[in-house]
């Protein structure tokens, strides 16, 4: 059994800042290290089957194969289909592959436009493995996942019918790296279903772990060519789609294009046709057939028109798939290009270094969910980000160039593509005046009322990633991700590139937890004596079970929500017992009377709503007024933990959540340095068994 996920999240992020999840030093995914597995099998001399990825019916996924398709099907090792496979059969290039019966075509568009740059390509797919030296049926693939890269494992059974491959099939009979990367992708999305439509762009992020732009061609700027242009010379990856049309199938057109379809861009190049200049795009079409028959085509006079030097450099008359056509012809007949870096060079031509940040969050529906700026009363509570950008490099600070780039993708939370719904997301940049630029956590509903926006995503949409380029002068700022409408739960990750020196903080995680005041140290205990008194034993002592009855006597004022359990008192006696018995004397528990005093009248206070139940976002107000910020990701933490399934914190909840954050804070106080702690096995086994 896997630790629990927060310790996984800790594991995560620590691995992060020792510099794992790089490209040269990626997370294992699902903890499986191929070298380690090969070696394994390679001595045991056995082939790898993955027991997290098992060749059958459940990786295909549902809807995707009829029910008499899937009974013909058999998981197939290379070897047996043909007499020698091979991984790569003279280099690779994207001629090597077709489009099967799974409808990836944004996947393998990315998987053409990779092939144009062999050292990404390398990244995604090392070339330490193959079918001839160290074979034992495993492969390894590396895509970069939500702000960190990860290795993925498989074993090299494939689908097949007939003896024949279902999904993608190469060109070459023995050539398997692209059989192989589908498997890996559609591993790391969930399943092959899940790679069934989606948008080309996001397979070309996680092939290069950098920043995507996305032009609507209806409104493209008219320096588009010059922009393809630079994002070749960056080694970017570039795509593109047709628009949707009266149906769902993919229509090819009289020209040769396919409606609702995605291609690879694979090239631009500027030719002199009659003496004037011609702006020309290289598109290839992931089913390695169907070519555009217009202007520029393989067939076209419009080629007699150029250079012998242009036609030889450009012209190969192959029915491949892959064609030229005018700039012109390509904004009219496709509706979006979408470009893929590393960085953000290709956006000017002032020649500058772009720096960059990545930040992970969490929108929780009552606490950190806010909804866009229509939702006046709740936006503040969305997770904000504090932007000072103090000086620019030269080319970057006048107000025509682009200096900052900001990408919002929203994470699935159960590790499948298709099953995670995406929520409509956007984010809104604020300009914040000088006088509020020292000011510490976040910024309340008063300042967004009365500041009007910089920016907001037009439109909020239903996707995995949205990006927005700017230009910033000297400031501070502050960004809010948020989902359209208020109280949706998902995961997020932020990227903020520029080329300013800028600097990007949390408003609300500089400190996870500060107890700004003790408000319980003003309280007298009152009638604690007496209560004691009543319900202690002969050895004057409470223990679980007498307090329990204590609590839910003189505490709780309505019952119905079960009131103090035995657990959680067990767990406040622990909090509190300093002689470790078992049991609270008189002095100990003074000390828990008088907290518990103070926690139930700030519950009082903040129940505006007289439920006897504090809303979440009434919860937020009151661990304020106990004198105790709290970031964010904590409060999340706090929600979901001590929240009921409608999202209300009980009067005795609340208690014993201000009783454990007092408590753990203490704890590490005494026991770390400030900065960390140390603890041997049976210090942390006796800190969490008596806790």
């Amino acid at each position: 059994m896997p630790p629990p996920g927060v310790c996984l999240n800790i594991i995560k992020d620590r691995n992060q800042e020792r510099g794992m999840g790089t490209v040269t030093d990626p997370l294992k995914f699902r903890g499986q290290d191929f070298y380690w597995l090969r070696d394994q099998f390679l001595k045991n001399r056995q082939r790898f089957i993955d027991s997290t990825f098992p060749p059958d019916s459940r990786i295909i996924g549902p809807k995707l194969l009829s029910s008499k398709m899937m009974a013909k099907v058999e998981w197939k090792r290379p070897h047996k289909m043909v007499a020698s496979p091979c991984l790569f059969v003279d280099g690779v290039s994207r001629f090597d592959i077709a489009q099967g019966c799974l409808g990836d075509c944004w996947f393998l568009a990315s998987v053409g436009a990779l092939t144009c740059q062999p050292q990404m390509l390398q990244q995604v797919v090392p070339n330490d493995q193959g079918f001839q030296r160290d074979y034992a049926g495993i492969f390894h693939f590396r895509f970069w996942r939500f702000g960190a890269w990860v290795d993925v494992v498989i074993d090299d059974k494939l689908p097949t019918i007939d003896g024949n491959l279902i999904f993608v099939h190469p060109t070459t009979k023995n050539e398997f790296w692209a059989a192989l990367l589908e498997k890996a992708y559609a591993k790391v999305c969930g399943s092959y279903s899940d790679l069934k439509a989606g948008n080309v762009s996001e397979a070309m992020m996680d092939f290069t772990g950098g920043i995507h732009v996305m032009y609507n061609l209806k409104e493209a700027p008219p320096n588009l060519w010059d922009l393809m242009n630079r994002a070749v010379k960056f080694k970017s990856l570039m795509g593109c789609g047709t628009a949707q049309g009266a149906t769902p199938e993919n229509v090819e057109l009289p020209n040769g294009i396919v409606q609702g379809h995605a291609y690879a861009i694979t090239g631009v190049v500027k030719v002199m046709s009659h003496g004037r200049p011609v702006n020309l795009v290289r598109i290839w079409n992931p089913w390695g057939r169907g070519e555009w028959n217009g202007d520029w085509s393989d067939e076209s006079s419009s080629w007699n028109t150029v250079t012998v030097e242009n036609k030889m450099s450009c012209l190969q008359i192959c029915k491949d798939g892959e064609f030229w056509m005018s700039m012109k012809d390509f904004t009219m007949n496709f509706e979006e290009v979408d470009i893929c870096c590393r960085t953000p060079e290709f956006l000017d031509d002032s020649p500058s270094q772009w720096g960059s940040s990545c930040h992970s969050g969490k929108w929780v529906a009552g606490m950190t969910a806010g909804g866009c700026i229509k939702f006046r009363e709740t936006f503040w509570m969305n997770p904000q980000y504090q932007v000072r950008v103090t000086s620019g490099t030269k080319g970057s600070d006048h107000p025509g160039s682009t200096n900052m780039v900001v990408s919002l993708l929203q994470k699935p939370d159960n590790g499948s593509r298709s099953l995670s719904p995406n929520h409509y997301i956007g984010f809104t940049l604020f300009a914040v005046p000088p006088e509020l630029r020292d000011a510490k956590g976040k910024f309340s509903a008063s300042f967004f009322n009365s500041s009007s926006p910089i920016s907001v995503t037009k439109p909020f949409m239903n996707v995995r990633e949205t990006t927005q380029v700017f230009y910033l002068p000297p400031g501070e700022y502050v960004i809010v991700p948020s989902t359209y409408n208020p109280e949706e739960t998902a995961s997020f990750l932020l990227m903020i590139f520029s080329k300013m020196q800028t600097s990007v903080g949390d408003s609300s995680a500089e400190n996870n937890m500060t107890i700004n005041k003790k408000i319980y140290s003003s309280y007298a205990p009152t009638e604690h004596e007496s209560v004691f008194a009543q319900y202690s034993d002969k050895l004057k002592e409470v223990d679980a079970e007498q307090l329990q009855k204590l609590l839910n006597e003189n505490v709780v004022t309505d019952m119905s929500s079960g009131g103090f359990g035995l657990e959680m008192c067990r767990s406040i006696v622990a909090m509190m017992d300093l002689s470790v018995t078992g049991t609270l004397k008189n002095a100990e528990f003074s000390r828990l009377w008088k907290r518990v005093q103070a926690y139930r009248d700030v519950f009082i206070r903040k129940d505006v709503s007289r439920t006897g139940k504090l809303s979440l976002q009434e919860l937020r107000s009151a661990i304020q007024a106990a004198g105790v910020t709290v970031s964010d990701d904590l409060l999340n933490l706090v929600a979901l933990r001590h929240g009921s399934s409608s999202r209300e914190i009980t009067m005795e909840s609340f208690i014993f959540l201000m009783l454990r954050l007092d408590s753990l804070n203490k704890i590490f106080k005494n026991l770390s340095d400030g900065k960390g702690m140390y603890l041997k096995e049976k210090e942390w086994l006796y800190l969490n068994i008596y806790s």
